[in-house]
């Protein structure tokens, strides 16, 4: 990773598959609680009655070490600009978030150019 060249595009593709990884992780639960109750046997006349659950894809290694670096990033600016950045790799539309930053949509889309690139990068 040394001998990459580090964009400002490149670096908002780093924090939108951590914002992808961070989605795909599990639920936290409380520890300490589980079902004790019998796994149910159902026919298979039932399965094909319920409703299909959605798949979960699980987040690799890989994607979880890069979100690691990548909230180490976070931790080296600011609480606004942290915001900023967070709510562009979740695709939050610029009017929510001039909206949420008590600015205009050029001047969140300017800060957002500016700090892009200024992230720590290694």
């Amino acid at each position: 990773m040394g001998d990459r060249i580090w964009t400002a595009e490149c670096v908002a593709d780093h924090f939108e598959e951590a914002f992808r990884t961070l989605r795909k992780l599990p639920p936290v639960k409380a520890q300490g609680f589980f079902n004790a109750w019998p796994q149910i046997v159902r026919t298979s006349r039932e399965i094909a009655a319920m409703e299909p659950q959605p798949m979960r894809v699980w987040p690799s290694a890989a994607a979880i070490t890069r979100l690691e670096q990548t909230s180490d990033w976070v931790l080296w600016i600011d609480e606004a600009e942290r915001r900023l950045v967070w709510s562009r790799a979740a695709h939050v539309p610029w009017k929510q978030i001039s909206g949420e930053l008590g600015v205009d949509r050029s001047t969140a889309w300017r800060r957002w150019q500016l700090h892009s690139p200024r992230l720590p990068l290694g």
